[in-house]
């Protein structure tokens, strides 16, 4: 993420922290002798004679791009290396590209992907696109917090991110990383996943998210924020444990957002015993205790908790047929009073006059 804060800073935040909390003249001119003069960009450590809280010296985040300082850069008072505002910096950054990746992938899978025959579905709510928008609304500044917690650790240097292709541990693992990365991180989100489903914490912190019985692509998000939070943790913990390349880093966290879309798509492309897609999913929020996985149906198979999508979901005709519908809603409110006792959803279908449809 310091790639990102790099160019965060030098496009709008050197400005924004300059305007209010502005350097003074003295610290300015410092700040401008002391890159002006330094070769290579070395580090500096200042002793008692220097102003240490001011040793800020513009140094690359990567060697495959940069930014030269502007007359902003040396303007503020906290300068680009201060804890304080590499953690409120990366809070905003996190929430503002955490909301406009989620609202844009979502709105396109939502009009260009996402089956709108779901709205006729007996499970489907009253009003949940907008209270799916509102629940992830409230929890992103959360998930953001805490996530920009682990970023900050990341960019003041305790992780194992590195920069240049040579850095790697051998010249294949640029490549493996990624399938790397994606067990590693399946495996874990397994076991907390299939945690948050334990009665001592279910209904407090994953409850919110299985109000979507039919999710659509902007339930994604919809979560309880600490739950939300709990199951992108491997995500963080993987660079701190092993190594990978920063780009890598900044595609993966991409990635993540745009699969955790499409598994709540709504549309069954992928019929694979390996990859849990929506179709998975969907049994997943249909049935509760099954399909934990984020990535592959590895650590279901493994863990005695897979359930193979109902053949039906795959053949458009027989996908939204009443029968489908009736069986899995009968199976679901058996497994709701199982799970949760008495069903306090709203459902769409409760409210029409009988015999009436879903417009």
């Amino acid at each position: 993420m310091d790639i990102i804060l790099e160019i965060a800073d030098t496009l709008a935040l050197d400005r924004v922290y300059s305007f209010f909390l502005p350097a003074s003249p003295s610290q300015y001119l410092y700040h401008t002798l002391k890159n002006a003069t330094a070769p290579s960009f070395p580090s500096i450590h200042e002793g008692a004679n220097g102003p240490t809280q001011f040793n800020y010296i513009y140094e690359p985040a990567s060697q495959y791009i940069s930014l030269n300082p502007t007359e902003w850069t040396y303007s503020s008072s906290l300068p680009r290396n201060n804890i304080y505002r590499q953690g409120l910096s990366l809070f905003f950054i996190v929430w503002f590209f955490g909301l406009v990746l989620y609202f844009v992938f979502a709105s396109l899978s939502y009009v260009f992907v996402f089956d709108k025959t779901a709205f006729q579905h007996p499970k489907y709510l009253k009003n949940q696109v907008r209270m799916e928008i509102n629940q992830a609304f409230k929890a992103i500044p959360l998930m953001s917090l805490l996530t920009s917690m682990c970023m900050l650790a990341e960019v003041r240097g305790y992780s194992k991110m590195y920069d240049s292709l040579s850095e790697a541990p051998f010249s294949l693992y640029n490549v493996i990383q990624f399938p790397f990365f994606v067990l590693f991180t399946d495996f874990l989100i397994y076991w907390i996943h299939r945690g948050l489903h334990h009665p001592l914490v279910y209904k407090t912190l994953h409850k919110p998210h299985h109000k979507w019985i039919v999710p659509t692509p902007f339930a994604s998000h919809a979560f309880h924020p600490v739950d939300g939070f709990a199951q992108s943790i491997p995500y963080h913990l993987f660079p701190f444990l092993f190594p990978l390349q920063k780009f890598a880093y900044i595609a993966l966290f991409v990635f993540i957002n745009f699969w955790t879309i499409f598994i709540h798509d709504g549309e069954y492309y992928s019929n694979s015993p390996l990859i849990n897609g929506a179709a998975c999913h969907t049994m997943h929020h249909l049935y509760f205790n099954y399909n934990y996985g984020q990535f592959t149906t590895l650590w279901d198979r493994m863990g005695g908790s897979y359930r193979k999508p109902n053949d039906e979901l795959f053949n458009r005709e027989t996908k939204s047929g009443k029968s489908e519908w009736e069986k899995q809603s009968k199976e679901m409110e058996k497994i709701v009073q199982e799970v949760e006792g008495e069903d306090d959803r709203g459902y769409l279908a409760d409210g029409l006059p009988k015999g009436k449809k879903v417009q």
